[in-house]
């Protein structure tokens, strides 16, 4: 495929068909496909630690719930 270069810019051409800019700079790529990948990583280290935040909530409560429990047995003996 034939690119057109784009005037300025030494890494990016021009496709004639689609009229898209492409960037023939590989290791920006790279740089970008690095950046994306570790985005991603962090929002689902992101949604693991809601998660566990939500379930250690619910424990706490489950915990407080049966010591109610516990208090409120013990009160009536």
């Amino acid at each position: 495929m034939d690119y057109i270069k784009v005037k300025g810019h030494t890494h990016l051409k021009r496709d004639p068909y689609t009229n898209s800019i492409v960037n023939t700079n590989m290791s920006e790529y790279q740089e970008y496909l690095n950046k994306r990948n570790k985005k991603s990583e962090d929002n689902h280290k992101i949604q693991n630690l809601e998660r566990d935040l939500d379930n250690i909530k619910s424990d706490i409560n489950d915990i407080k719930s049966m010591l109610m429990e516990l208090i409120n047995g013990s009160q009536q003996n």
